[in-house]
């Protein structure tokens, strides 16, 4: 595999599963002179959501996985000025390996999330890279909404409508498996509604990560950003964006805020998310995904914001 990918004679001495990963399995393979890189594995063993989509798995929010997707969101999020994992080789021939693959760099200086964590006055600059890559990102722009390199969404659609849609469906999924969501599901129904109805269309549309979480950021050692899990890259509303850099940055978003967003959006995207961290990780554990207590616990925030919204 490492001759394949032009990284020399040397034989793999050890194999490391990495955590995380719910869509590929993400392996760390050394040599025994040091040096290691990152394989990507794309196959259904590797992929703990449930082999049936949930109904508002489509569209732009469809399954986010696969060898073509990354391969074409590499190349644009590179265009655009992201730095993302230099690859090294991609095959979907099985003749390397029995699935589709990818090796790519190893960025060994850890997450963004270890750092904000361990040395926040060392993340600042950092931050201020990303927040430079995602002016950059919000730079591209499209008239059409869709995932990179996909067939795009209905034009007569907008995101807002995708949204309120895609939400109203897993407000429904999540009322059947929690009660209070349940109880309030009317509440939250009215409230979507009358958000959804605030928002002015627009004819225009950002590239964005589509899940950028300081957990999706690693750190080279010269303190530069490296965006991963780019699969789900697409042309959007960019408050679809902020919503998620908001919630998962904490005081850190800051450095990544920017002007022009539209609070009307923000709103309803907030309360949209919110309702999606309720049943997609309740779903995701339909598909026997390991860490269960970490997403019991982000569906437990999810409900008390999302029931905060119709108070």
């Amino acid at each position: 595999m490492l001759r394949a990918a032009g990284l020399g004679d040397h034989q793999v001495a050890a194999v490391t599963r990495l955590r995380g990963g719910s869509k590929k399995g993400v392996y760390r393979l050394r040599r025994a002179d040091g040096f290691s890189v990152i394989l990507y594995v794309w196959s259904r063993d590797e992929d703990y959501w449930p082999a049936e989509p949930a109904a508002d798995d489509t569209g732009v929010f469809a399954h986010a996985s696969g060898i073509g997707l990354f391969e074409r969101c590499a190349t644009r999020l590179q265009a655009a000025g992201v730095r993302v994992p230099r690859v090294y080789l991609t095959d979907q021939s099985q003749a390397v390996y029995p699935a589709d693959i990818a090796l790519v760099e190893d960025v060994r200086g850890g997450t963004l999330e270890e750092l904000l964590e361990s040395a926040p006055r060392a993340a600042e600059p950092v931050m201020e890279r990303l927040g430079g890559m995602l002016t950059s990102m919000g730079q591209q722009r499209s008239a059409r909404i869709g995932k990179v390199g996909t067939d795009p969404a209905d034009p007569a659609i907008g995101c807002e409508l995708i949204v309120l849609d895609r939400a109203l469906r897993q407000l429904a999924d999540a009322a059947e498996r929690v009660p209070r969501v349940a109880d309030a599901r009317p509440r939250l129904e009215e409230t979507l509604r009358t958000m959804a109805a605030a928002v002015t269309p627009r004819a225009e549309y950002a590239l964005i990560h589509g899940e950028l979480g300081p957990d999706h950021v690693l750190v080279t050692e010269q303190h530069e950003p490296v965006v991963i899990d780019i699969e789900g890259a697409m042309y959007f509303d960019a408050e679809w964006e902020h919503v998620f850099l908001r919630l998962r940055f904490g005081q850190a978003y800051r450095w990544l805020r920017t002007t022009g967003l539209d609070e009307h959006r923000m709103r309803l995207y907030a309360l949209a998310l919110d309702l999606s961290l309720i049943e997609g990780p309740l779903r995701l554990l339909d598909g026997g995904y390991p860490d269960r207590d970490q997403m019991l616990i982000i569906v437990g925030h999810a409900v008390e914001r999302a029931l905060d919204a119709t108070a």
